[in-house]
């Protein structure tokens, strides 16, 4: 009790949400967003490149740092880009769950990119899927980040693959300068 007494009032008040925060499910190293803006985008021949969103989380994904729906958004964003004039692609996440059956988690993400010319026909599409099993330790949330990131960078190659082949006609090459902004029309006073 003497203890208490001679600490300042503020810090007393303080040692239970202290206390709290060193016990349970704590992350012990960390767990940054995981993000792709670092690789060159995959840059489409197309006007607009529109990002579907994630789906909401499960009750267990919820738990994870980076959950799954979100960081294949976050895959899009980063990596597909418009360089074209015309037409669009639509990144859309069909599948992103993982769950749990006790010391054991298991992951499924499916996507899809479609490119629509200007009048809505589809023009072509690509789809990537990727599974992964892992076995959780004692802490659930690295166990989660550590699933995620694994079957990001499987996703992130199927799908780069995927445009590839499927879609190839429709890449351009990255190290190009885009396209140059159309030209307006502007009247010109008379001489």
């Amino acid at each position: 009790m003497t203890i208490l007494t001679s600490l300042p009032r503020r810090t007393a008040l303080l040692l239970p949400w202290a206390a709290a925060a060193c016990g349970g499910d704590t992350p012990t190293r960390a767990m940054p967003p995981l993000r792709y803006d670092y690789l060159a985008p995959l840059r489409l021949n197309v006007a607009t490149v529109d990002v579907g969103g994630a789906p909401p989380p499960s009750p267990i994904e919820a738990q994870s740092p980076a959950p799954l729906g979100a960081t294949l958004r976050q895959m899009a964003l980063d990596r597909l880009a418009a360089g074209g004039t015309s037409g669009r692609a639509v990144f859309t996440i069909d599948t992103a769950q993982v769950d749990r059956s006790s010391n054991h988690l298991d992951g499924l993400a499916a996507v899809r990119l479609e490119i629509f010319t200007d009048d809505g026909a589809r023009a072509g599409f690509a789809e990537a899927r990727v599974t992964r099993s892992f076995t959780t330790g004692g802490n659930l949330r690295e166990a989660l980040y550590d699933l995620t990131r694994q079957m990001m960078d499987d996703m992130n190659v199927e799908l780069e693959f995927q445009i590839r082949r499927s879609l190839r006609d429709w890449l351009q090459d990255p190290t190009a300068a885009p396209p140059p902004a159309p030209v307006e029309q502007q009247e010109l006073p008379a001489p």
